[in-house]
């Protein structure tokens, strides 16, 4: 039964109409999200227009009821999911792109609409947006500004926050706020739309975003280049981003992450293979080939097997297309999976990699880590049997060692899921006490009452 009180019911049935769903089937549907955690919330609603979300959240905040946002619920880290009940406000019919302004390099869109959406309408402009996340094709514009989601092209082009300019966002308050402007200079005040970018929903809810866009590069080319193990291709990672041209992309697979993207994924590997980079550069004719020559040179040294170009676009299409299977693959090593992408230093990604496959040791677990080494952002998955407790258990200590490891290498928890539930009680290892006090104060200032995603983000 939902629990909300009656007049509240009542004024956003007569807000929202049909768009405000109570019935307990409809409710489960926006109950979970992709960390499979699951909560019901009290009612669903799904807002067309600025001015219904202004209303709602007025209304619930007179009587104290909680708002949970949410995009397509691709997130792993459990932020979307209404663990204190109240209301959830899908974005998915607010899906408009309201404008796109070749001169300016900006878009103008909702925060329902699709990244993959958005980037095949920016084609034909010669234009993209720069966050490309494995879930881009079923994930939302909002959903990824929520967790400063970032992808493989973050290493040239930045994630979700280098790349927004201005916001529309609705405080806990039920104000509507502008931060930011169509322009790629500013220095107009604090800058509160990079402040919201990251933030899960814990301090406004994000209805308008204009976007910067980029030139879509003219020519693309992938260089393979396999090794002889992990430890080695981490120290060529080093070597890659200590040299002048920056990659477009920068891939790391660990040997466990080789296997299943040949097996499962369909790439064209060897079995031998130990560890992986792909790398990838882009720009014109003219100076293309000299930045694929630099990182190729950066690319050797010590445990280099092979250092190969992708022949041709289908082929790099194909690595790539596997490289992103790889995170449903890891089902077949085991029926539960943690999931985190902690990021360090480039320089330190050698020590992680190396203290990762030590944990594996340890805890007798596979451990699998491939992600955007050029950001030294590294997805570190604990594949284990939830039924065994045992495993269950050495799993959990895993995860936090690998926690405490980051942040001894000088990184952090993460560096583009975000924290949601998961991670939220390690928050006062990664930031220290005065800078979490100041974080809570922000929250009171943009939220007073606490109704925005309640037990998301900032430890208790």
């Amino acid at each position: 039964m939902s629990t909300l009180p009656p007049a509240l019911h009542t004024e956003l049935a007569g807000l929202l109409g049909e768009a405000w769903r109570t019935d307990p089937a409809e409710r489960l549907t926006y109950a979970y999200d992709n960390s499979r955690r699951e909560s019901l919330p009290d009612a669903v609603a799904l807002p067309t227009e600025v001015a219904q979300v202004v209303a709602l959240v007025q209304a619930c905040r007179r009587h104290r009821v909680p708002v949970v946002a949410r995009g397509r619920g691709t997130n792993t880290t459990g932020a979307a999911v209404p663990v204190a009940g109240g209301v959830v406000v899908s974005f998915e019919r607010m899906n408009r792109i309201r404008d796109i302004r070749p001169g300016d390099r900006c878009a103008v869109v909702e925060p329902g609409v699709l990244n993959g959406d958005l980037q095949a309408l920016l084609a034909p402009y010669g234009l993209f947006w720069p966050p490309d996340p494995t879930s881009a094709g079923y994930s939302t514009v909002g959903g990824n500004l929520a967790c400063n989601a970032g992808g493989p092209r973050a290493v040239k082009y930045g994630a979700s926050r280098d790349n927004v300019l201005a916001l529309a966002a609705v405080t806990g308050s039920g104000e509507l706020i502008r931060c930011g402007s169509a322009t790629t200079k500013g220095a107009t005040g604090y800058d509160l739309q990079r402040l919201l970018v990251g933030s899960e929903g814990t301090l406004a809810l994000i209805v308008e975003a204009t976007l910067r866009l980029v030139p879509l590069p003219p020519e693309r080319r992938a260089i393979r280049a396999i090794y002889r193990d992990v430890t080695s291709a981490a120290q060529a990672v080093a070597r890659l981003m200590a040299q002048p041209v920056t990659p477009s992309m920068l891939e790391f697979m660990d040997h466990q992450a080789v296997r299943l993207a040949r097996d499962v994924g369909g790439a064209d590997l060897p079995a031998d293979a130990g560890a992986l980079l792909m790398i990838e550069a882009d720009g014109d004719s003219a100076t293309l080939p000299h930045a694929v020559e630099s990182l190729a040179r950066a690319a050797e040294g010590d445990g280099l097997v092979a250092l190969d170009d992708a022949a041709d676009a289908v082929a790099r299409e194909r690595l790539w297309a596997a490289r992103k299977a790889l995170s449903p693959a890891l089902r077949t090593l085991a029926p539960g999976k943690i999931n985190e992408d902690v990021v360090v230093p480039v320089s330190r990604i050698p020590e992680l990699v190396d203290g990762v496959q030590r944990l594996a040791d340890e805890f007798a677990l596979a451990i699998v880590c491939f992600g955007h080494a050029g950001n030294g952002n590294l997805h570190v998955n604990l594949m284990f049997d939830p039924a065994e407790a045992r495993q269950s258990r050495h799993a959990h200590e895993a995860m936090a060692r690998v926690f405490a490891l980051a942040i001894a290498l000088g990184g952090t928890l993460s560096g583009e899921h975000g924290i949601g539930l998961a991670k939220r009680e390690f928050m006062p290892q990664a930031v220290d006490a005065p800078t979490l006090a100041l974080m809570r104060a922000i929250k009171a200032q943009f939220d007073p009452d606490g109704i925005l995603n309640p037990g998301k983000l900032l430890p208790p």
